[in-house]
């Protein structure tokens, strides 16, 4: 009885944040609607091939042709049997919630779990979590179907939970929290979040290590560190297949290193992405106010002027219908979904915070704090930026700079709770430090009362010069001024109508402080105020960003792709193995959509790591034949017919690209047949060695791509010299599978055989049973020198690394559960006593 009553509070509190986790998403939780997610359903196309495959033989392809003419799928499907455990034990953390109601769910469980291990009751613990979990970000990020990164920050708040447990003397405990949720959150595969929070992790270590020496207690602080590394390593091994692929898959990607040389060198880094695609999406440094005012930069992409009364009534009637359907944002990021808000009376707390809670803790997290917001600022704040590309491992492989505040949204709640545990355990506190309690009034609600009063003084512009670009191609420059001059008129109410809303929240809070202070509230009451206050202020503005309207009936589910007439027609071609390319969405979109890989093997697709040498063909060469063919097309009727392809689009030839999809004279997908296609595989008379990657990706525009083919030196031992090649040379594909690949290859000569498919290492060849070795030719390409003769030859991609990994996972994850059933069965034991 005793134990149950111990534990009440806590069920309490997890079926509280079930009824919260499912009240968010009434009614369509239980009418069964789903939310429409563009995110999601792009991933749907890229794994299409996958998921048929793993029907289809029970067994995972570790490569797709499905996009970008061909890519592993580490990043597409990273599943392994070994985490099949892990995918077990989420289902029971989640308790078997509906999607969309878990995500919630956990959000709000991690960081109770944290708030718990830092020795927080029950109802202060329930109130950092709600405060947490229902910061904009993260539900905006449900809306845009980023569910990895979803799942990777509702872990992240347990394992430092754990950690914590660890540096609080509880060291088996501290080691098997932080190696279970060390090992969900690498399963959760968004190495870019769990990268963000070794920050957090990172300072709050230092900050213990620092009241360690001062406490003289450093033997503790070692022993605890070597807890959290033990811990933390099981879950690391538990996950070793995923991270060693991920790892070695980066390598060949955007965030490697590349080998061309460019001109442009200030924007290149030593390794990963450029600095220019790092920095594209930067907060701007006065949109950090959205931490106060959500409405700061005008909310989203997604939302028009027209459907704000108040900048509509502010409008000049002339200009109303043209305004309207503009942006309320007026930031300078390209586009975003919505704000970092991370509660107004949250941001007053922790700005209290830093004048009453004492001790290294506090100053860790806010050098966290300031370290991510000048970080999120990228190129906005470059000096900074530059050093972080430079000299911190890793952090030059990650784009979307803004993110980063995530680390703020972490820590700013975080501190806002010691501050109002402090002021809970030290009630006088208040009475003694009411000053500070004033100013932190007056840096938050005092500033937003101020900017509601006075916006032009305090931000000078509310267009920015995304817009003005924007608008420079719809309006004439004698007009500009004016529609500019109208766009702000019309914003400026939008701001003002937050930073009011904000002082109210923060006005009530502190209210409600002071009354605690001059003992008119009990702890109860004070905390359930804050609780509706704050949980009312982050449900009402998460609300603007992923509400009911953005769910739809499960007959209309995202996974379906509708198939067009286009795609029926494609698929009358019986042949193995053809790419398609797809234009009918424009050229825009040629690299930015995944609807063509449900169907076909598209030579486009969507995915933010692109094999780095496929990306550098794109910017050399894909683009301009991309563009050629579909300006060519419609004045040749329709048709390729004739066509010189061979010295037009050479490129898209050798990707076997059999057909051109094109929007038709009635507007809807017609597919042209391509006739210069060169098939999947084909002799070459001669190849050429470069000395670089800049040299073998330019000769890839002097050359015969037919007859020649262009190879590293490195591979010339591999390829050696081909032979002027007949008509009795015949490549014959026999069977098709996404990670095998049969031919029948007759030729008198020999040669240098050519495969239109990409290079990837890990792909390996066998002629007639034995093994061959493959080399890689006219930059991206497949290439093996086949003897005179008729012969068997078969590409396969069945990395042996995937079975020396999954070994060492599964013995880590045997480890990881014989731990948790000693260590139950050690406090079982315990208690008896």
């Amino acid at each position: 009885m005793k134990t149950l009553k111990q534990w009440l509070p806590d069920v309490l509190a997890v079926l509280l944040f079930v009824g919260l986790a499912f009240a968010y998403f009434f009614p369509a939780d239980i009418e069964g609607r789903i939310l429409f997610r563009h995110d999601a359903s792009a991933g749907v196309g890229a794994g299409q091939e996958h998921a048929e495959y793993l029907k289809r033989t029970g067994e995972r392809t570790r490569w797709t042709n499905a996009l970008f003419s061909g890519m592993p799928t580490y990043q597409l499907a990273p599943s392994y049997k070994s985490t099949s455990t892990l995918s077990k034990v989420e289902k029971v953390y989640h308790l078997w919630l509906p999607e969309n109601v878990w995500y919630l769910f956990v959000y709000l469980l991690g960081f109770y779990i944290l708030l718990r291990a830092f020795d927080f009751r029950q109802h202060l613990a329930a109130l950092g979590s709600i405060i947490w979990a229902f910061s904009t970000y993260f539900l905006i990020i449900i809306a845009a179907g980023h569910i990895w990164k979803v799942i990777a920050l509702a872990y992240l708040p347990p394992l430092i939970g754990g950690i914590v447990l660890a540096y609080r003397g509880k060291y088996l405990w501290g080691l098997l929290v932080t190696a279970i949720f060390a090992a969900l959150e690498v399963n959760a595969n968004h190495v870019q979040m769990s990268y963000y929070y070794l920050f957090i992790i990172f300072f709050l270590i230092v900050a213990w290590l620092v009241e360690a020496i001062q406490k003289k207690q450093l033997a503790h602080w070692l022993k605890a560190t070597g807890v959290c590394i033990v811990g933390g390593l099981l879950g690391v091994l538990v996950n070793l297949s995923n991270l060693y692929h991920t790892w070695q898959y980066s390598q060949e990607t955007m965030r490697g290193k590349s080998e061309l040389v460019k001109e442009n060198t200030e924007n290149q880094t030593s390794s990963g992405l450029d600095r220019d695609y790092i920095t594209q999406w930067s907060y701007g440094v006065s949109e950090t106010w959205t931490l106060l005012v959500p409405n700061a930069k005008g909310g989203s992409n997604n939302d028009r002027l027209s459907e704000s009364k108040a900048a509509m009534a502010a409008s000049d009637p002339q200009l109303r219908d043209f305004c309207g359907q503009w942006y309320q944002y007026w930031g300078e990021q390209p586009f975003t979904a919505g704000p970092v808000y991370v509660g107004a009376f949250v941001l007053m707390l922790f700005i209290l915070g830093l004048f009453i809670v004492k001790g290294p803790v506090k100053w860790a997290l806010l050098a966290a704090t300031v370290l991510s917001i000048m970080l999120s600022w990228g190129k906005n704040f470059m000096w900074l930026t530059n050093l972080f590309i430079d000299y911190m491992p890793m952090y030059a492989k990650f784009r979307t700079v803004s993110s980063i505040l995530v680390i703020a949204e972490f820590t700013i709640p975080l501190l806002a709770m010691l501050t109002l545990k402090k002021i809970i355990d030290e009630p006088e506190i208040l009475t003694k430090k009411i000053k500070y309690v004033y100013t932190a009034f007056g840096l938050t609600g005092g500033l937003a009362l101020l900017f509601a009063l006075m916006p032009t003084v305090f931000f000078s512009d509310f267009v920015s010069n995304v817009d003005k670009m924007q608008l420079s191609q719809y309006v004439d420059a004698q007009y500009l001024d004016m529609i500019t001059a109208n766009l702000r008129k019309m914003r400026i109410p939008i701001f003002t109508a937050d930073c009011w809303r904000s002082f109210v929240v923060v006005l009530i809070g502190t209210l409600l402080l002071l009354f605690y202070k001059a003992r008119k509230l009990k702890t109860p009451y004070l905390v359930g105020g804050l609780l509706v206050l704050c949980l009312v202020d982050l449900w009402q503005v998460n609300k603007r960003y992923l509400n009911d309207s953005m769910f739809v009936p499960k007959s209309e589910r995202e996974m379906a792709q509708p198939m067009t007439r286009a795609d029926q027609l494609i698929l009358q071609d019986k042949s193995l193995d053809y790419r398609v390319l797809n234009v009918s969405n424009g050229l825009g979109q040629v690299f930015n959509e995944n609807t063509t890989s449900y169907y076909h093997k598209s030579i486009g697709g969507y995915h933010a790591a692109k094999l780095r040498r496929y990306q550098e063909l794109i910017d050399a060469y894909l683009m301009r034949e991309v563009a050629i063919a579909d300006n060519a097309i419609p004045k040749l009727g329709y048709s390729l017919q004739g066509y010189p392809t061979d010295s037009l689009i050479p490129v898209l030839n050798m990707l076997n690209t059999k057909y051109v999809i094109v929007r038709g004279q009635d507007k809807q997908p017609m597919p042209v047949l391509n006739p210069g296609a060169q098939g999947n595989a084909w002799f070459v008379d001669h190849v050429r060695y470069a000395r670089n990657a800049n040299e073998e990706l330019d000769a890839l525009g002097q050359m015969s791509l037919r007859q020649e083919a262009v190879a590293d030196e490195s591979f010339r031992e591999t390829l050696g010299e081909s032979t002027q090649q007949d008509s009795t040379s015949i490549v014959t594909m026999t069977a098709y599978e996404p990670n095998q690949l049969t031919y029948d290859v007759k030729s008198d000569k020999g040669g240098v055989l050519v495969f239109s498919e990409i290079y990837y290492p890990g792909w390996t060849a066998t002629i007639d049973g034995q093994p061959a070795e493959l080399g890689r030719a006219n930059y991206v390409l497949r290439a093996l020198k086949v003897e005179p003769g008729q012969h068997k030859v078969e590409l396969s991609f069945f990395p042996q690394s995937v079975s020396t990994t999954e070994t060492i996972a599964w013995t880590s994850l045997i480890i990881l559960l014989l731990l948790l059933v000693g260590i139950i069965a050690w406090e079982v034991k315990k208690r008896k006593e």
